[in-house]
């Protein structure tokens, strides 16, 4: 049986050793240098080509929500998409920043509130964004994917319509929910106290709320298991041997979801750790652009 660290270690060198691919174009939707957008225009067959307008894909990077992971890393993957014929809008945010963080693992995870203010303003801010930037995009069939802590930002943005009314959330509250097809969550932070438990990300969840005694308040804003029914479609894919948000994780928000009353997907992949997830060179990758195609279509 391979060593889950060196096989992690295999894996994250894989997606990484991808060049970055610059996109069609990138517009900003706020003053912030991290307010952008990329746009990158459909191209080739693949799943998404499947009418005169490619369906639209939102892309939601992951990295802990650490300053140092911006979304460079995940321009494969959004090329990999858009060469399967899908249009992409791959969206940058605010994260943590250059402060360690308390236990020594490096820069804070996240920024409140500034990191949740950014999805939000984002993904208000795409339909314009979009008819200048991408008109070959239908955005009827609209999905918004992300990966780890990506993943826990789509899941938030589809629910914004059921945060609750009172001060903490309703900055960010929409009056009724997005128009999506759905939400692709791979390898999601997506039950925070799971999340805490297993220690996912050097305690990246602590850090993202912040240490304050507010911290029971926001996560009841921002952890995706307290924000349930969506009524948006949505599907879990998982690697099974991912050992930096293990199944555990994603398994804790499918059965918070039950419990709810909805039925959330998820797609449990043999042999696969975190990372082959947005790897174009990986089997996975292509999982991941069918499950989007399935709810896109």
């Amino acid at each position: 049986m391979p060593d889950p660290a060196a096989r992690d270690a295999a894996e994250e060198a894989s997606v990484l050793s991808h060049p970055a691919v610059d996109p069609d174009s990138t517009a900003a939707y706020g003053d912030h240098p991290d307010q952008v957008v990329d746009f990158y225009a459909p191209r080739g067959g693949g799943p998404g080509g499947r009418g005169d307008r490619a369906p639209l894909v939102v892309v939601l990077h992951g990295g802990a929500w650490r300053a140092p992971y911006d979304r460079r890393h995940i321009t494969p993957f959004a090329d990999f998409l858009a060469r399967r014929g899908f249009a992409v809008a791959n969206v940058e945010y605010r994260r943590g920043g250059g402060i360690p963080s308390p236990r020594g693992e490096g820069p804070v995870a996240g920024r409140w509130p500034e990191t949740f203010d950014d999805v939000a303003a984002a993904l208000d801010a795409l339909p314009r964004l979009v008819s200048g930037h991408l008109p070959q995009a239908d955005r009827r069939r609209t999905v918004v994917t992300g990966h780890s802590a990506g993943g826990h930002l789509a899941l938030w943005a589809a629910a914004r319509h059921v945060l609750p009314a009172g001060p903490a959330g309703s900055r960010w509250r929409t009056a009724a929910p997005p128009d999506l097809r759905g939400v692709v969550a791979l390898a999601p932070i997506a039950h925070f106290e799971r999340a805490v438990e297993l220690d996912v990300c050097g305690g990246a969840v602590r850090q993202l709320l912040g240490a304050c005694e507010d911290f029971e308040v926001r996560a009841g804003v921002a952890d995706p298991a307290a924000l349930l029914p969506t009524g948006i479609a949505t599907a879990v894919v998982q690697g099974r041997e991912d050992t930096v948000v293990p199944q555990a994780v994603a398994e804790a928000y499918v059965d918070a979801a039950a419990k709810a009353g909805e039925m959330v997907g998820l797609t449990l992949l043999d042999g696969v750790g975190h990372f082959p997830l947005i790897d174009p060179a990986a089997d996975a990758c292509a999982v991941v652009a069918e499950e989007i195609a399935q709810l896109a279509w």
